[in-house]
């Protein structure tokens, strides 16, 4: 079983449609190409930001295994797409996407329990969901906003991690404090801390983060990569550029993920603009030019970034 992936960036992939509502299969290929050539270190697909409350599990599973063949082991993926309220109908669907051959399936902690449930309630399902499911499969776990957040507690992570069977945590309680105590609480265990806010990224790597996961990397993958890999060596472009991507996260509210497909559209990616969780017909025009000015911006970043990196050399 694999114990450890690589720090970095890990995007939150979207999918893109077709004008007849299927998932568009041709335009994949090129995404996943673009992830890689920005230096993405693997890719969670079929989560929220894919839309797969609002997919078939037969479409759960070919995303899941179309996402391994575009990547072609160049990076490890990981999905999730346990969707269902019965546990039982829960081991089904994880079993099936663990079929297509995924480096590690993904757990939703809100799937486990109730929101008026109890951690024990909580951890009592998960042993049983884990204990039906292949023994040689690691596991994440993803603090998913729908249908309702379900934060772990320091405790419940450091309890999960002694399981040994968990190596990524997409962590999205966005406090400081908290992702203090959860990195001390996933210290020397195989549970990797990823974080899905942007404002906090920047700390959250001094204190041991192992990256980033969130949705802005599906805008923005090359300037966290580089945050991630090179905050040490260049702290005060770090500062700078970490002040701009927690900033430029607010779009996150704007109309995701119609605007991140028309923020890969300006990057030449034959996407569509169709969404299952957003109407495209309501992006504005204003929406469009905040989305160009954004990207502009960006091209900014990545210009001091590379002066600083002839500097050095």
């Amino acid at each position: 079983m694999r114990t450890e992936f690589p720090g970095g960036v890990w995007p939150t992939m979207i999918t893109p449609f077709t004008a007849d509502n299927r998932i568009d299969f041709t335009a994949l290929q090129p995404m996943a190409d673009w992830y890689l050539r920005n230096g993405v270190s693997g890719l969670f697909a079929v989560c929220q930001s894919s839309a797969m409350f609002e997919m078939t599990l037969q479409e759960r599973v070919e995303l899941a295994r179309a996402s391994l063949r575009a990547v072609s082991g160049k990076v490890p993926v990981i999905a999730s797409g346990h969707i269902a309220d019965s546990l039982r109908d829960q081991v089904e669907e994880s079993g099936r996407i663990i079929e297509t051959g995924v480096d590690a399936f993904v757990f939703v902690t809100n799937r486990f329990a109730r929101r008026d449930e109890s951690d024990e309630v909580w951890f009592d399902n998960l042993q049983r969901v884990i204990g039906d499911l292949p023994s040689d499969v690691p596991f994440g776990l993803y603090e998913c906003p729908y249908p309702y957040k379900r934060l772990l507690s320091p405790a419940l992570i450091k309890k999960v991690a002694s399981t040994g069977r968990f190596c990524f945590l997409k962590d999205t309680c966005s406090r400081v404090d908290q992702i203090t105590a959860k990195l001390d609480a996933v210290r020397d265990t195989t549970l990797q801390f990823f974080n899905a806010n942007a404002a906090t990224l920047l700390t959250s790597l001094q204190l041991g983060a192992a990256g980033y996961s969130g949705v802005m990397a599906n805008f923005q993958p090359d300037l966290y990569s580089w945050l991630c890999r090179h905050w040490r060596q260049q702290p005060e472009l770090a500062e700078q550029l970490q002040s701009f991507l927690g900033t430029a996260s607010v779009f996150e509210y704007q109309l995701y993920p119609v605007n991140a497909k028309y923020y890969q559209q300006l990057e030449g990616l034959p996407i569509e603009l169709y969404c299952r969780r957003a109407d495209q017909g309501l992006f504005t025009e204003s929406q469009r030019l905040e989305i160009q000015q954004m990207r502009a911006v960006s091209a900014e970043y990545r210009s001091r970034i590379q002066a600083a990196a002839g500097h050095s050399g």
